[in-house]
């Protein structure tokens, strides 16, 4: 028997342990999930609160391969310097990594999920659509999930997403709707073709399979710790933190200031 619940005093429904078992949620983590549930599964059942469909799987495992790696960007450089500053420390290195996924690299999809919910709310996707596209240009910045700076015109990751959902009949199509819509109104503004890019497609993806806006960086941040880990395994056998340090201290100017 359980005991009344206090609603004044928080709770947590993720695990609970006595002395000879532990759960995930209602399932043993021994019993139910060591030998019989995969991480991904196990993962989208603890932050979706719900049973994943094989679906949900096959798209979040897409995602996250997608993720994973991107070369050497402001995170996986960021790690490697820390790791070479602190190389007793590799949890302190993936961290600092992981600090650099935001609204300008990585955790993008974000940006363009709220685009695309503001598209399923409106009256007119199509008008809105145009409206949002308008108001980047204006503005000089760009459309969150459009452009890039390697792929062009197309970014082959994102229709490679793009054609393994259309691939799902159990998914509901209207995220990867609302992406469409605003590609062709980012298309129509710009007056030329807009790379969609990848992290656009992670966006509609990950809507298509019920994840909320506000957790989607979250599958970023999962997926590029194992590739910050990668890039600490290869610096421990091919150092390059300090040739990235001297490179930028030889192609910066020093400006000295004179009276």
């Amino acid at each position: 028997m359980s005991a009344a619940r206090n609603p004044s005093v928080p709770e947590t429904r993720l695990c609970s342990h006595t002395l000879t078992s532990l759960h995930y949620r209602d399932k043993s983590l021994v019993d139910d999930l060591l030998g019989q549930r995969s991480f991904t599964e196990v993962m989208l059942m603890q932050i979706l609160g719900r049973e994943p469909r094989g679906v949900d799987m096959r798209m979040v495992d897409a995602v996250l391969i997608t993720l994973m790696e991107h070369g050497l960007t402001p995170s996986a450089i960021a790690t490697r310097l820390v790791y070479m500053s602190a190389p007793e420390n590799l949890q302190g290195a993936v961290a600092a990594g992981l600090l650099a996924v935001g609204s300008s690299f990585v955790g993008t999809m974000e940006n363009c999920a709220r685009l695309l919910d503001q598209l399923q709310a409106a009256a007119d996707p199509q008008a809105e659509a145009l409206a949002i596209a308008r108001q980047h240009k204006a503005e000089r910045s760009a459309v969150p999930g459009f452009g890039h700076h390697l792929h062009k015109p197309v970014d082959p990751r994102a229709y490679k997403l793009l054609d393994l959902a259309r691939a799902e009949p159990e998914l509901p199509g209207r995220h990867l709707q609302a992406l469409m819509t605003l590609s062709a109104a980012v298309d129509e503004v710009a007056g030329r073709p807009i790379t969609l890019n990848a992290t656009g497609a992670v966006a509609a993806l990950l809507g298509e399979i019920g994840v909320p806006t506000g957790v989607m960086r979250g599958f970023a941040v999962i997926s590029r710790a194992a590739g910050l880990v990668a890039h600490i395994v290869e610096e421990q056998h091919s150092p390059s933190g300090r040739f990235i340090w001297d490179t930028v201290e030889q192609a910066m100017p020093t400006i000295v200031d004179t009276p």
